[in-house]
């Protein structure tokens, strides 16, 4: 059975593709890699036929900070088992804030009780330095686990920046799951840490969660 093709919904202007961050890119490959791709495709099929030296690449563009250096950009074990950059020593909240700035808000929100609401780059780093040093205080450190039964909130995003600041490994559940549901993915790993919320809205109805939150502690 064939289908029709589907209408084309957004095609880039001239500018917009002048000034992408693909654009920058292939201009970046041009003068440090003298390498040279007609188009997207030819980009995309390097991308696959030379994995470790696109990858690699990619971590040269985005001036990746490691404290340690990786021995290789890709084992030579078939995949699921590949092992990337192996060595190297990175934290991703550190690579977050890098190219923060004033003109640009770090996070838009808006939900059924809140309007839209614009967080600054300054406002986010403060608290995630906040919690996690409150998160140092409570002695977390780099492998443990921090686990969070929150909705879709600017505080997730700060609970998960302050936990990855740590080196502390992150989970997470919505609070539309039951206990058994959280309990089957935080007990696996132990948590030394539990955030969460007593209760969410959602379609203009409010959900309380506080027995919920008993019987996952």
């Amino acid at each position: 059975m064939s289908y029709p093709t589907p209408p084309i919904l957004w095609r880039p202007s001239a500018d917009f593709i002048a000034h992408s961050n693909l654009t920058k890119y292939l201009y970046w490959l041009q003068e440090e890699k003298s390498l040279y791709f007609e188009d997207y495709q030819a980009l995309w099929a390097w991308s696959v036929e030379d994995s470790a030296a696109f990858w690699e690449s990619i971590w040269q563009y985005f001036d990746i900070k490691s404290y340690t250096p990786y021995a290789q950009v890709l084992s030579d074990d078939p995949m699921p088992n590949a092992r990337w950059c192996e060595g190297s020593t990175l934290n991703y909240a550190e690579h977050i804030f890098k190219s923060h700035n004033a003109e640009h808000p770090a996070l838009i929100f808006q939900s059924e009780r809140h309007s839209l609401t614009e967080i600054s780059w300054a406002d986010l780093k403060q608290q995630v330095a906040a919690l996690s040093q409150y998160l140092r205080g409570l002695g977390v450190k780099p492998g443990d686990r921090v686990v969070a039964y929150l909705p879709n909130i600017p505080e997730a995003t700060v609970a998960f920046l302050a936990a990855c600041a740590v080196g502390a490994v992150w989970s997470s559940c919505s609070p539309d799951f039951g206990a058994n549901s959280v309990l089957d993915r935080f007990q696996q790993i132990e948590p030394k840490v539990f955030i969460t919320v007593d209760g969410y809205q959602y379609n203009g109805k409010t959900y309380d969660k506080i027995d919920t939150v008993k019987r996952i502690m």
